[in-house]
């Protein structure tokens, strides 16, 4: 009987402690799933048809923006220089022609970034301007209807940029901001050229086409690119299959009329 009873009170222990177990997993959090971006992505703060009606107010930090890729181009808050990023690191072209580090907590009001994986790459051996070098790089593309992370790096005979100053509210269309733009003419220089090309289907989105931003091989000096002839040097082209768009969740945006259609001032501006 002792013996009976002994084997029962185990039975018993054994079914709590497997009972509590089996809680204790229930309760207790799944191990956390390491968190990892889409490399595959293009990323996007705000519309390009928001910027063009003058919502240049920052809605978004570059540290935020850093964590969905480690290249891509946009521009500062109140329109304070042109960005670029590449190979992790952020710069700002500002009016007098000069690339500034961006710091971490200053916000853009537009951007785009993706983390840079090239599937293809042309070898150019020979000098070629702005838009040959498009037509060639536009050949390669497997479809054109999805988005291509581009990247330029040579020898430049002659690039021309352009950066603008920080604006004051009321904020003018870009337009009229571009319309006084500083420009900066490069001569033979190293340098590198990254931006995108987009599709139609995101008309009023994004540029649609080639939109690119230069900067010097010693990150000093860049701006948006206007021209350039470029002598040798290569072009790398990672092909986005996926977009993601982050909004801003206040401010000018909510007011401003995106219905329209601002091709026209998109021209002006490119």
């Amino acid at each position: 009987m002792a013996e009976d009873r002994l084997f029962r009170y185990i039975v018993v222990a054994v079914g709590f402690l497997l009972a509590g177990t089996l809680i204790g997993l229930a309760a207790a959090p799944l191990p956390a799933v390491p968190a990892s971006e889409d490399r595959d992505a293009l990323f996007q703060v705000s519309t390009i048809d928001a910027l063009l009606q003058g919502t240049y107010d920052g809605s978004m930090t570059f540290d935020e923006l850093a964590r969905h890729g480690d290249f891509g181009i946009g521009c500062g808050d109140r329109l304070d220089g042109e960005l670029i990023g590449v190979d992790g690191k952020w710069y700002l072209v500002r009016v007098d022609g000069r690339a500034y580090p961006v710091a971490g907590n200053a916000t853009t009001p537009f951007a785009a970034a993706t983390f840079f994986d090239p599937e293809i790459t042309i070898a150019v051996d020979e000098p070629v301007n702005l838009t040959a070098l498009e037509s060639r790089v536009q050949a390669e593309f497997p479809s054109e209807n999805l988005f291509y992370a581009i990247r330029v790096d040579g020898t430049f005979p002659h690039v021309v940029t352009r950066s603008v100053p920080a604006q004051e509210k009321p904020y003018p269309r870009l337009a009229d901001v571009t319309a006084n733009q500083t420009v900066f003419t490069f001569e033979n220089v190293p340098g590198t050229a990254v931006g995108f090309w987009t599709p139609e289907l995101a008309e009023g989105i994004n540029v649609p086409g080639y939109h690119l931003h230069f900067i010097t091989s010693d990150r000093t000096a860049g701006g948006h690119v206007l021209d350039m002839v470029m002598a040798e040097g290569t072009v790398q082209v990672d092909t986005t299959m996926n977009f993601t768009m982050a909004l801003p969740s206040g401010g000018d945006f909510l007011t401003v009329d995106l219905s329209g259609d601002l091709s026209d001032d998109l021209e002006k501006v490119e």
